[in-house]
């Protein structure tokens, strides 16, 4: 048990004197850079299982 306690006492030092939290500013440049990455990742995604669809359709339709 008491390795326990050692354990969450250490972890709680480290945290609050050894960690070094990013600044607000700094917080909402990683987000917005987050978020922009997301969106154009998501829309090179889109785009890729579009024009797959298309060229699936396109093979489709040569053999009915």
């Amino acid at each position: 048990m008491n390795k326990i306690s050692n354990y969450f006492k250490e972890s709680y030092h480290e945290l609050v004197e050894k960690v070094s939290w990013p600044t607000w500013l700094q917080l909402q440049q990683s987000t917005v850079i987050v978020l922009i990455a997301t969106l154009i990742i998501t829309a090179l995604i889109w785009l890729m299982d579009f024009g797959s669809n298309q060229v699936l359709k396109l093979i489709y339709s040569l053999f009915k």
